[in-house]
């Protein structure tokens, strides 16, 4: 006969929340799980679930390896799927039989799930010299707050246990360097959270202010805005003149919403060196960056090289001449200078050790 070795656990969600229930079972032959759902109305009876049943909102995966596994997943709830969920598992062979009763019963477990009427969170974004507040509060706490939590992203960046339906979070700066999604968590079951925007026009910066290339080669120029809301349209400008179309002549345009790279083909001196400029643009306004490009010839990165052996050259002409040019008899005259000396003092140090040994 079947068993169950994972049933379902009841659970609270919000409207426009999503909940996942999970079964196992175990028999020989595998058994097979289904899904049935009772709802909180008196006279409401079960039903058995399907795969994109209530209108595509139920996904059911099952598997069926070794032992049955089965997953069911209901999305944007509603007050109406609040009620019990069973999963029934069985294996005998007669369990869909139209006109046969199965000799052996269906086994069930059961979840309750509850789903409770998403509270309205008001969020506001005050501006003061140099700081930024963000505040959110629960117009109608219908469940106990142990605390709060404010995050960006994955970090988190305050956290209390204040059982309060307000909370807020002070931001030291200017709005441009701060913008993005900030959530305030509230801490209860089940966790309930608000989202305060701080957006602003694209703050657009170029990669490098100054790009160079060679003559022939490709040349890239990228600008990137990480702000909030992300960039709608990326242009790119050469000399703030017309826009430069995608695919035209040389040039290609890569872009996502926070990045743009244009890309110049067999880079040209005369045409490509100025100045090129990328606009970005959102729901909020626009701003642009200016990327200088210069191109060099093929051979500028051989003059380095050619001043070194040039130096070398004059340094080595310099010294041939100059040895060239000293006399012999000056070469004789120093050697009979120094040899001189030598033999004085030899002759000194000669007569000074005899005198020292008459005297002992």
């Amino acid at each position: 006969s079947a068993g169950f070795i994972k049933s379902p656990l009841s659970q609270k969600r919000l409207t426009q929340d999503s909940v996942e229930l999970h079964c196992e079972a175990i028999g020989n032959p595998i058994p097979e799980i289904q899904w049935w759902f009772e709802g909180n109305d008196p006279n409401e009876t079960y039903a058995q679930l399907w795969d994109g049943a209530w209108q595509d909102r139920v996904k059911i995966n099952a598997t069926y390896n070794l032992h049955s596994t089965s997953t069911i997943y209901i999305a944007n709830l509603t007050g109406d799927d609040s009620g019990m969920y069973e999963c029934r598992a069985s294996n005998d062979p007669d369990r869909n039989h139209l006109s046969k009763s199965p000799k052996v019963k269906w086994i069930r477990s059961q979840a309750n799930v509850f789903v409770i009427e998403r509270p309205d969170i008001k969020v506001q974004v005050t501006s003061l010299p140099g700081k930024l507040i963000l505040t959110c509060n629960m117009s109608a706490p219908h469940l106990t707050i142990d605390g709060h939590e404010w995050t960006h992203g994955d970090k988190v960046l305050q956290t209390d246990t204040e059982p309060s339906a307000f909370t807020s979070y002070t931001i030291e700066g200017k709005r441009e360097e701060h913008s993005g999604v900030y959530e305030c968590i509230y801490k209860s079951n089940p966790i309930i959270t608000g989202e305060v925007n701080i957006s602003v026009p694209p703050q657009v910066t170029a990669y490098k202010k100054s790009e160079h290339g060679n003559e022939g080669d490709t040349g890239v120029l990228t600008c990137k805005s990480s702000s909030f809301p992300p960039v709608i349209t990326w242009v790119w400008y050469k000399n703030g003149q017309t826009p430069i179309v995608n695919g035209s002549g040389r040039y290609i345009i890569n872009f996502n919403g926070s990045k743009t790279e244009l890309r110049i083909l067999k880079l040209n001196i005369e045409e490509d060196t100025g100045d090129y400029h990328c606009n970005a643009t959102n729901s909020y306004g626009s701003s642009s960056a200016v990327v200088n490009l210069r191109v060099r010839s093929r051979l500028a990165a051989l003059w380095p090289f050619l001043g070194i052996v040039a130096e070398v050259l004059v340094l080595v002409t310099i010294i041939f001449i100059y040895e060239k040019r000293r006399k012999p008899d000056e070469v004789l005259d120093d050697d009979d200078g120094g040899s001189a000396p030598l033999k004085s003092n030899a002759t000194n140090h000669k007569d000074k050790n005899v005198r020292q040994r008459n005297a002992n």
